[in-house]
């Protein structure tokens, strides 16, 4: 069964002399929605531009979209004399009081949450994978839990805040994590079960709405898929693409695992909190935990695991050359986050963070997948 998929991205705005973040997302916005429409917004932070892809059915149409979608958006940038920069957190810049863009949702969220929406200056990626109903859409997220720390360390790009190196490859996450309803979802024994919890924390004031529901996999509230949005935003294409085909064919061997009334494993939430941290903290460079069994293991290898278990439906889509040579160069070149860092370590400036990171140059510091 052909599952369609679809990807959302969030770039910072950032001054072309300075590096630092700058509030001009809705001008950039404006110019770049004459091509792409309702495929790009604006988010909470008037530092973030959002651009989405439409429901693809194949990898490379789905590369297509990604890369139509940065050029429009750095075209548009350049010509509002900003440029964008694909980090997971902002590398330089002044974040508080955080510029909160118009609107009355963004009101509400302030009067809600807080100071929590001081430090919601993030860009991730989040992919949305087609659904038949809602019941297998939460099944499906438990079958994914296991596998959510090693996605995290893929998809690490986010080292540096505001001037300083975290020590840490995924920043975005531990900042992500203090809010209400965020990071992996809880074990959900049915689609009652998971509505039933939704509806206890709306009622207690622990959610604004459906759309403040943060978990990193989640039943779209307007849309019939399933949303994984665990990931930082991706330095480059590439990285992008791979990400979504592995997300998308960890979904499908889901499904085919709920169908076949399948056990789902259920780690303990310690054991996933642990891992997390482990991989927003070494990336792929260290040691995580397997969930599963509770031992200690390298990222590489849970990495290597993760094609594995993936292969069938990697096979079926033909995608799999791609995404295991996509990997191997991830392997190989490093992650985002460690190429923020070698960018850094060459002159010992941020702004050369930035620049690496800049829409239109990501083709000269990423990897590049050869089948």
């Amino acid at each position: 069964m052909a599952l369609r998929f679809g990807v959302e991205e969030e770039y910072f705005v950032v001054d072309p002399a300075s590096r630092m973040v700058v509030p001009r997302a809705a001008a950039v916005v404006e110019r770049a929605s004459a091509e792409l429409g309702e495929r790009v917004s604006t988010e909470l932070i008037a530092f973030l531009a959002e651009a989405k892809t439409s429901p693809c059915d194949d990898l490379a149409k789905l590369e297509e979209q990604i890369r139509e979608m940065r050029r429009v958006v750095a075209g548009a940038g350049a010509r509002e004399g900003v440029r964008l920069a694909a980090t997971g957190t902002p590398v330089m810049g002044e974040l508080l009081p955080p510029p909160i863009t118009a609107g009355a949702r963004y009101a509400d969220s302030l009067a809600t949450y807080r100071a929590l929406d001081d430090e919601q200056c993030i860009c991730s990626c989040h992919v949305h994978v087609e659904m038949p109903d809602p019941e297998r859409a939460v099944l499906v997220s438990n079958h994914l839990r296991p596998w959510l720390p090693t996605l995290l360390a893929l998809a690490a790009n986010s080292p540096y805040w505001a001037g300083r190196d975290t020590g840490h490859a995924c920043w975005r996450v531990m900042t992500w994590a203090r809010w209400p309803v965020a990071g992996p979802p809880p074990f959900f024994r049915s689609l009652a079960h998971y509505e039933d919890l939704v509806s206890t924390l709306l009622e207690c004031g622990a959610l604004m709405d459906t759309g403040t529901i943060f978990w990193d996999v989640r039943p779209s509230a307007r849309l019939p898929t399933i949303e994984i949005r665990l990931g930082d935003v991706a330095m480059t294409v590439a990285e992008s693409v791979l990400f979504a085909a592995l997300a998308r064919a960890l979904v499908r061997v889901s499904l085919t695992a709920v169908e076949a009334r399948e056990p789902a494993p259920d780690p303990a939430p310690e054991m996933l909190r642990a891992a997390y941290w482990l991989a927003a903290r070494n990336g792929l460079s260290g040691d995580g935990i397997d969930v599963c069994t509770g031992r200690p293991a390298p990222f590489r290898r849970l990495a290597a695991e993760l094609l594995a278990h993936v292969r069938p439906a990697l096979a079926e889509t033909g995608d799999l050359d791609r995404a295991a040579a996509g990997l191997r160069a991830l392997l190989e070149g490093g992650t985002g986050a460690q190429r923020q860092r070698a960018a850094y370590r060459r002159r010992e400036h941020l702004a050369d963070v930035v620049d690496a990171a800049a829409l239109g140059e990501q083709h000269k510091t990423g990897p590049t997948p050869r089948p």
